[in-house]
C-alpha cells in the first residue's frame, strides 16, 4: 500500500500522489476533475461512508480504499484533498500536514480565525503547500477582472456589492449543527464573497465590520450560538472602499440563486454575475457608464480549476506558500460578522 513520496521540489513532469478524504458530491466532483485532467496520481480514497468510497474508486482501480485518515496517510500521498464536514477540516488538515502531505481543503478551512491560524502555522512548520477551494476565483473572466483592477484600469475602487442568495439550503444535516459547520449562510456562501473581495483587491486591511444576522426572519441577538439563514454586513477597508455583503439560504428570490460581486472604481466598474438564476453559468463584464464589455462567459467548466491549480503546482513544488496566511484574514472577517 505504501508508496514513495516525492522530494519537495521535483521535475516538471512529476504527477503528485494524491489522497481524497470525503467523496460526497463536491469531493467526488473534485476527484473526477483531477482524474480527467491526469495531472496527478490518485492513490487513495477515504470516506466515513464505505459505500461512497468504494463507488468513487470504481473508476480508479489503482486507488486504495481507506476507512480512516490514518489509513489514507499510510499510503504516503504527496497531498490530501479534504472534503469532509467543516468541523473536521482543521484537525484533518493538521494531521495531514504533520504527516508530510500538502493539503487542499474545502472551504472553510476551519470554523474560526483561531483555528484557521493554527492550520496555517502547521503548514508553515511542515513547509507544505496549503490551499482552500475558493473556486469562484477561477470563473472564466475573473482573472482578467483582477488584472484590470490591479493595473488601475478601473481607478481607485471605492465600492463593492457582494450578493449570494440561494433559494435552497444545504441538504446535509451537519450544516445545521454549529459545532460541525461553524456557522450558517455566511460560513457557507458569504465566505466566497469575502474571498473574492480580498483576493481581487490584493488583501487590503479591514478597519471596520458591521452586520445583522437573521434566522427564519427573526433578528439574532447572539449569532455565535444560533445559526443564521440571512445576513447583511458592511466591511470597510483602509483604502476607503466599502463592501456591502448579503447572503442567505432559502431566500424566495424567484430563481435558484442570485450571485453578484461588483467592483466600482473612479474610472469604471466590473461585475461577476450568475445568469438566469443558474448555479453554474456566469458572466464577467467590465462596465463603462451604460456600456458593458464581456470579459468571460459560459459555458465554462470552472468548478475543478482550484484543485487542478493546486495539484499542478504540487507537481513542481510542495513548499509552504506565504499566500496561505491570507486565509486567516478571510476568517477574521467571518468572525467579525458573527461577533457584531
Amino acid at each position: 500500500m505504501n508508496g514513495a513520496r516525492a522530494p519537495a521540489t521535483v521535475g516538471a513532469d512529476y504527477r503528485p500522489r494524491l489522497g481524497f478524504l470525503g467523496v460526497g458530491w463536491i469531493g467526488r466532483h473534485r476527484l473526477n476533475a483531477v482524474a480527467e485532467n491526469g495531472c496527478a496520481q490518485i492513490v487513495s480514497i477515504g470516506d466515513e461512508n464505505a459505500e461512497a468510497a468504494t463507488q468513487a474508486a470504481a473508476a480508479i482501480p489503482q486507488a486504495n480504499v481507506c476507512s480512516s485518515l490514518e489509513a489514507l496517510l499510510a499510503t504516503r500521498p504527496d497531498g490530501v484533498v479534504i472534503a469532509t464536514p467543516s468541523g473536521l477540516h482543521a484537525q484533518q488538515a493538521i494531521a495531514s500536514l504533520e504527516a508530510g502531505a500538502a493539503v487542499f481543503c474545502q472551504k472553510p478551512l476551519a470554523r474560526t480565525a483561531t483555528e484557521t491560524r493554527t492550520v496555517v502555522e502547521a503548514a508553515r512548520r511542515a513547509d507544505r503547500l496549503l490551499a482552500v477551494d475558493f473556486c469562484y476565483r477561477h470563473v472564466n473572466g475573473v482573472p482578467r477582472l483582477r488584472e484590470l483592477i490591479r493595473e488601475g484600469e478601473l481607478g481607485q475602487i471605492y465600492a463593492l456589492d457582494l450578493i449570494f442568495h440561494n433559494a435552497y439550503g444545504p441538504d446535509k444535516a451537519w450544516f445545521y449543527n454549529r459545532a460541525q459547520s461553524g456557522g450558517g449562510c455566511v460560513m457557507d456562501l458569504g465566505i466566497h464573497l469575502i474571498d473574492l473581495a480580498l483576493s481581487v483587491l490584493d488583501y487590503p486591511d479591514v478597519v471596520h465590520v458591521e452586520s445583522r444576522l437573521y434566522a427564519q426572519g427573526a433578528l439574532l441577538d447572539n449569532a455565535t450560538r444560533e445559526l443564521e439563514d440571512y445576513a447583511v454586513a458592511q466591511i470597510e477597508f483602509n483604502t476607503g472602499a466599502t463592501a456591502r455583503l448579503a447572503c442567505s439560504w432559502r431566500l424566495p428570490a424567484g430563481c435558484d440563486a442570485v450571485f453578484e460581486a461588483s467592483f466600482y472604481g473612479a474610472k469604471g466598474g466590473a461585475t461577476i454575475r450568475n445568469v438566469n438564476g443558474s448555479f453554474y453559468d456566469f458572466e464577467v463584464q467590465r462596465l463603462r457608464g451604460n456600456a458593458r464589455e464581456t470579459l468571460g462567459t459560459f459555458p465554462d467548466d470552472w468548478g475543478g480549476r482550484a484543485v487542478l491549480a493546486w495539484a499542478q503546482r504540487l507537481g513542481h513544488n510542495r513548499h509552504f506558500d506565504a499566500q496561505a496566511t491570507h486565509l486567516t484574514e478571510i476568517a477574521r472577517i467571518v468572525d467579525a460578522i458573527y461577533i457584531n
